[in-house]
């Protein structure tokens, strides 16, 4: 029997599928998909199945030094057994096995990992196929011509695991000791991600620290016949032309006098062509970049790569290349695409050139292809809506580099008015080229009318702007990327990664990426007592280095200890200033949390978390000071820049992905609360008969508001109403429940546990916020109503699962509701493509919480 492992396993039903030519079947062998056909076996892992760690004896926090992990042991163990456990049952099994995990440093690591197993279990013959697309040509070619393992390269990636492992672990829980700050709560650092944040913090000192100057800027039109133009102000400056005028008294003079006059004469006309050469093929940068554009972020875009690389419709999406391979044949994968409804028409035009020459950038190399489409399309139908907008980026991309250059016609038009100069930029595209085939690109025109030397055009509507410099504009995810590359920070396989690490560790807010005040403080912190902590030279040295080792220069230990010696030396500086390190940290902490004063005590109002996870307003003064605020029960609060006038304090925003909302003063929301009576409207369907239990509309200092038992706690029957708007009691009443319905009227701005009719709404595409009453009606229909419209049958009836991801979680054996209620969501995530463990997560909740009432604060 040859078994065959890929890196995931999806890709793992791919290539079963290409070489059974469709007649393997699936088994399943604890919980691991194994598609058989004949003498032949193909199990798929879900990326690393083996990881690596400190010994158990150093895994406890506050026993262990940090320093101490500098020079531990790292140990390896499975980190999905019940792969590696049918991964060894099928190699006892096996005559010969073949790695075909995807051919980058990552990926030659596993199939080293896959390789040890296997060893451990029997001295077969093993091989190595490699490939940069999952294509059936390609396939049966890497099958065809094997090759043997690269240790090599396999060891640059262990050395990264074991670096990023000791730095990481020894500088987190340094920093998180020393700032008191443990459990959920710690400080993390990273080898690659903290010389990161010093970039995204560096700018945003920049922008702080910049002092913008006052500048004037005159415009005017000329017109010609009935053709109008803009033109603007500019004048001799040394040679150069400027348009800003730095002095307001000159600015003035020189738009009075242009302004006096009601006409120009054209002084200079000239009259060019310029060539707009095609764009360079994909890398993964180039490809973040282009995919931004299109408001994917750099974790999002890669996702959508990979699904669209494992199904065989694009090629492998880790690459530094820029040059297509001698190989490929432009004209034959452009004929792929003849015929199609989408791509057809441009796809012949491309044909049709005399000559077809791609374009080529500057990085060749010979592991992977530029990113490029495979020539298998998929229909519409057969992709998300994300997916098809990325793969008809990628096919795009790739005609546009074989296409024609664009031509451009540019005139440009110097006037004098007053003694003053005018000057105009037309530009008109004049042979489309590759802006054809790749509407992502610039192809805007600027008209401006032929004209000639002498003539004389109107001049009006002069115009004197005042303008002020701007301060540098913060990274964009693919723009950070793209420095991170020139810094050597990280890599292509990584770099998306390590920036999704900083928004999931709180570290970067909004998108571009903003620092918060603790990112702010790790960083200054790191660069006061141990600069090599946020250092780029010193990772991008390691980063060379390990390079070194997968070309065969350098040794995996020779680069560990290396790195090793670099964190000694850091632990030394940070030696004599832990007390003041923490310091900073907790008074930078505290600034993230700090609502305002406390009226009982005058100390700091701050955010706090209880033993149980719940949010709370507590006073900095505690134990003295007992005071408290409580905060609404849906989303993580987040203090922002307003402030209320009466008590001093920030607002709080309670983020809950799309029922984020806004809850304001706590003060004022609790001191609404307590001058609020309750408003009884009927009798307690729960307790109402046997112990005289009423409902009343109640409003809780947390600015939740609810239809509750007047008898709670002893009976906590409740209903779930907006958080905002007025609450009108009608004289109309449900027949079934003998209770009076419910108006909302004038309500803006409803949040997450505003509740269940405003995400009906939402569903419906009703207006709940319109200029009418919203007629909520009786409250136990209104929430019965509910939750038969939350009610799910079916994974599809979840948000976030179409057919293509309920697809997927089938092939993992997550065929119902039920099922996915029972899952670990790391192992999902790790198991299936483009499905984080976050989102499992959110699933759960939403199964778990399905029809109920939000919890009262």
């Amino acid at each position: 029997m040859e078994l065959i492992i890929t890196e995931k396993e999806n890709a793992a039903r791919r290539i079963a599928e290409i070489l059974s030519e469709g007649s393997a079947q699936a088994e399943r062998k604890n919980g691991v998909n194994v598609y058989r056909w004949g003498s032949k076996r193909v199990m798929g892992l879900s990326g690393h199945v083996v990881g690596v760690d400190f010994p158990p004896e150093y895994s406890d926090w506050r026993d262990v030094e940090p320093a101490e992990l500098v020079d531990a042991d790292v140990v390896k163990s499975a980190t999905q057994e019940n792969i590696v456990e049918t991964l060894r049952f099928l190699a006892r099994k096996a005559e010969e096995a073949t790695i075909a995990t995807d051919y980058d440093r990552e990926g030659e690591l596993i199939g080293k990992e896959a390789y040890e197993l296997i060893r451990d279990e029997t001295d077969v013959p093993v091989k190595r196929v490699r490939f940069s697309s999952i294509t059936e040509r390609e396939v049966r070619n890497a099958f065809a011509n094997p090759d043997d393992l690269d240790f090599d390269l396999a060891a640059a990636g262990e050395a990264r695991q074991i670096i990023d492992l000791v730095w990481g672990a020894a500088l987190t829980r340094f920093l998180s000791l020393s700032a008191r700050q443990l459990g959920n709560d710690f400080i993390s650092v990273g080898r690659v991600q903290s010389p990161t944040l010093k970039l995204i913090v560096d700018r945003e000192r920049e922008i702080e620290a910049f002092d913008p100057e006052d500048y004037w800027e005159i415009y005017g039109d000329l017109t010609k016949g009935a053709e109008s133009f803009e033109a603007q102000y500019f004048y001799d400056d040394d040679g150069t032309e400027a348009e800003r005028v730095w002095d307001e008294e000159s600015a003035e003079a020189a738009y009075e006098a242009i302004a006096s006059t009601d006409a120009a004469t054209v002084t200079s006309v000239r009259r060019r062509t310029r060539t707009d050469d095609p764009p360079e093929p994909f890398n993964t940068t180039a490809f973040i970049s282009a995919a931004s554009s299109l408001g994917y972020s750099a974790q999002r875009s890669m996702s959508i790569a990979e699904d669209l690389y494992t199904a065989g419709y694009m090629t492998y999406p880790r690459t530094d290349n820029t040059v297509y391979p001698d190989d490929l044949e432009p004209d034959e994968l452009l004929d792929e695409f003849v015929g199609d409804s989408t791509f057809g028409e441009h796809a012949e035009m491309l044909l049709e050139q005399e000559e077809i020459v791609p374009t080529e950038g500057d990085d060749e190399t010979t592991d992977h292809p530029p990113i490029h489409p495979t020539g298998e399309i998929p229909a519409p139908s057969e992709l998300g809506e994300d997916e098809w907008e990325v793969f008809e980026l990628v096919v795009r991309r790739f005609f546009a580099t074989v296409a024609e250059p664009a031509k451009w016609a540019h005139l440009r038009v110097v006037a004098e008015a007053a003694d003053h100069s005018l000057k105009a930029n037309g530009k008109r595209l004049v042979e489309p080229g590759y802006h054809e085939v790749y509407p992502y690109s610039s192809a805007s025109e600027n008209f401006v009318p032929a004209v000639e030397e002498g003539e004389e055009l109107a001049l009006s509507d002069v115009e004197l702007q005042a303008k002020q410099t701007q301060p540098p504009r913060r990274y964009g995810q693919s723009r950070l990327i793209q420095k991170m590359e020139e810094l050597g920070l990280g890599t292509k396989a990584t770099r998306h990664n390590t920036i999704e690490k900083l928004y999931d560790r709180g570290y970067i807010e909004n998108d571009p990426p903003r620092p918060t005040t603790l990112a702010t403080a790790v960083v200054k912190a790191a660069e006061e007592f141990a600069d090599h902590v946020v250092s780029d030279d010193m990772t991008a040295q390691l980063e060379a280095d390990m390079s070194a080792i997968a070309n065969g220069e350098a040794t995996l230990d020779d680069v560990t200890v290396e790195s090793r010696e670099m964190l000694e030396a850091v632990f030394e500086e940070l030696a004599s200033s832990r007390e003041e390190v923490g310091e900073h940290l907790q008074e930078s902490l505290k600034a993230d949390k700090r609502l305002g004063p406390c009226p009982d005590c005058g100390d700091d109002l701050l955010v706090r978390r209880s033993r149980q996870g719940s949010y709370f307003v507590g006073c900095d003064g505690f134990p003295e000071c007992e005071y408290t605020l409580p905060l609404p029960s849906t989303g993580d609060p987040l203090v922002i820049e307003e402030t209320c006038e009466e008590h001093e304090m920030n607002h709080v925003k309670m983020l809950a992905g799309r029922d984020t909302f806004v809850h304001g003063c706590p003060r004022c929301e609790a001191e609404k609360a307590d001058e609020t009576e309750d408003e009884v409207i009927g009798v307690c369907p729960e307790c109402g008969e046997e112990h005289d239990g009423e409902l009343a509309i109640k409003r809780l200092r947390s600015g939740s508001r609810l239809v509750g038992c007047t008898r709670y706690p002893d009976c906590d029957y409740s209903l779930p109403l907006p958080r905002n708007g007025d609450i009108v009691v009608t004289e109309a009443r449900c027949e079934e429940h003998d209770l009076p319905e419910i108006e909302i009227h004038d309500q803006a701005g409803d949040g997450a546990d505003d509740v269940a009719d405003d995400r009906a709404d939402d569903e419906e595409g009703d207006d709940a916020d319109d200029d009418g009453p919203w007629e909520l009606g009786c409250p136990i229909c209104n929430f019965e109503e509910y939750q038969a419209r939350q009610r799910v049958d079916d994974l599809e009836d979840l948000s976030g699962i179409g057919g293509a991801t309920a697809e997927k979680l089938a092939d993992v054996g997550v065929d119902s509701v039920d099922d996915l209620k029972d899952v670990e969501p790391g192992e999902v995530a790790a198991t299936v493509q483009g499905v984080t463990a976050k989102q499992v997560e959110e699933w759960q909740e939403t199964l778990d919480g399905e029809g109920e009432a939000p919890a009262a604060d």
